[in-house]
């Protein structure tokens, strides 16, 4: 006789299940090329796609040609201004241009970069309420687990204004040199080289080489800075 099991209700509000819905809806939608994001209203989450010939990202490119879209090289979020500070406004993702605002500082860093061409790089996005936008990027991330948010850190940095004596050019701008605000910066530790290799340790699969302990901690300092100065997108 067959032992019976106990099967788990499923629960549909859930937070995976939540999270699953939101991520499956954000890549039903078409892409948009990065550099053609001014239409777009209301806060969100997005990922972007990577079609062209910088050779350590030929297994991102190779994922997504022919139109398919199958691996981001990076998730982002942008929520309304005002966001963190919390407010039961269900409309506050709709309006305003938070995402266009995030998306277009993305597409001026490619657009300074010596090997990035802008014409290789589009977007999906989705308009969601506030509350659910942190769930739905970490799904996406998790998902993905894209490049740039794990493996090469420091795509989406801003302009962090005057320069501090100890803050280093961040990986992204060591391997994709030629962003204005990085030439205040002061070099870093790592090397072009040393990057390259952890891609590629990245999509095998081998362990990364451990990154020096200044370039951590000031990497835990700037995602602390954004997520404080994310009202202001």
């Amino acid at each position: 006789m067959r032992r019976k099991e106990s099967e788990a209700a499923y629960n549909p509000l859930a937070r995976i299940n939540l999270a699953r819905s939101i991520e499956g809806e954000l890549l039903n939608r078409p892409t948009t090329p990065l550099a053609e994001v001014d239409h777009i209203i209301g806060a969100g989450m997005y990922v972007i796609y990577y079609v062209g010939r910088f050779p350590p990202y030929t297994p991102v490119a190779a994922a997504n040609a022919d139109g398919q879209f199958r691996m981001p090289i990076y998730v982002g979020k942008a929520i309304p201004k005002g966001g963190r500070k919390g407010g039961l406004n269900e409309n506050a993702a709709a309006g305003g241009t938070a995402l266009a605002e995030r998306l277009r500082q993305h597409a001026a860093s490619v657009s300074e970069s010596e090997n990035l061409d802008l014409a290789d790089f589009c977007i999906r996005h989705l308009v969601v309420d506030d509350i659910w936008i942190p769930l739905g990027e970490n799904m996406l991330i998790e998902s993905f687990k894209p490049v740039w948010n794990r493996a090469i850190d420091g795509f989406g940095n801003k302009d962090p204004g005057r320069r501090r004596a100890t803050q280093f050019k961040s990986p992204w701008d060591v391997l994709h040199p030629g962003r204005s605000f990085s030439h205040k910066l002061a070099d870093s530790p790592l090397t072009s080289e040393f990057l390259i290799q952890r891609v590629a340790d990245y999509f095998a699969g081998r362990p990364l080489a451990k990154l020096p302990k200044a370039v951590v901690e000031q990497q835990a300092a700037e995602l602390a800075e954004a997520e404080e100065g994310a009202d202001e997108a």
